[in-house]
């Protein structure tokens, strides 16, 4: 068996993947070039560390539930010029959520506040945080699920270790009583230390009559705001824009 082929057989054994992929690759560079050993054994292992990255940010993107097409790289700044594009690559950097800061994205429908917050999440993936994307819905509907099931402490354990949590369509329906003290218990154990993006079609005026008792109402809202930026995207629907227009008769 030729040193290459026992060299393969032993960079598959220990699964090592990116240097294997990039093996060939990197020996005929060696050659070419007359590297020093240090200097191959580097590249190879650069490969392999930039391959589990890779991995990693693919995973996180997938529990995180973001999708692949609502990023930075996607979003239309110039059908929108009042957003403040310059605080938006601000937030990008994700510096926010080393603070442990939030974000209200607050507007009328279709005016880009869903894709704005992926997008954010997107750059929060990259750089290698966890993050959990809900609908407004779809949060409130798992926790009433997982309690009936006996797993809400599960389910809040996880919901409080994500480094960004995104509520999309906050406020667009009332919350019920108990609906409102698990949102409570949640708010309650980031507040100060993880990082929360609301979006919402309704003032922050309106948000305290979503709940039924209003003890608990201001004690969230007030944890929500309290580090938190704002947002407001005024605007026409972007998805008017791209809506089929009517034929003329």
């Amino acid at each position: 068996m030729s040193a290459h082929a026992q060299l393969a057989i032993q960079i598959r054994n220990l699964k090592l993947s990116g240097m294997l992929e990039h093996l060939d690759l990197r020996l005929m560079e060696a050659e070419q070039h007359d590297l020093a050993y240090t200097e191959f054994l580097s590249m190879i292992l650069t490969d392999e560390l930039e391959t589990r990255t890779a991995r990693k940010i693919s995973r996180l993107m997938h529990t995180a539930g973001l999708g692949t097409e609502k990023t930075l790289e996607t979003f239309d700044f110039a059908f929108n010029p009042t957003i403040n594009q310059k605080l938006i690559r601000s937030l990008a950097t994700c510096r926010f959520i080393e603070r442990g800061e939030g974000l209200f994205l607050l507007g009328p429908t279709g005016t880009g506040k869903t894709h704005l917050a992926k997008a954010l999440a997107h750059q929060a993936c990259r750089r290698q945080f966890t993050v959990g994307f809900y609908s407004f819905h779809q949060l409130f509907a798992e926790m009433a699920t997982a309690d009936l099931q006996n797993r809400l402490s599960r389910l809040m354990t996880r919901l409080h270790r994500l480094d960004l949590l995104v509520l999309d369509d906050f406020g667009f329906k009332a919350i019920d009583q108990h609906s409102a003290e698990r949102f409570y218990a949640l708010v309650d154990g980031r507040f100060g230390q993880r990082s929360v993006i609301l979006t919402s079609n309704r003032a922050m005026t309106d948000w305290s009559g979503l709940f039924p008792d209003p003890i608990i109402g201001n004690a969230i809202l007030d944890r929500l705001a309290h580090t938190s930026h704002q947002l407001v995207i005024k605007g026409q629907s972007y998805r008017k824009k791209l809506a089929p227009k009517a034929e003329e008769g």
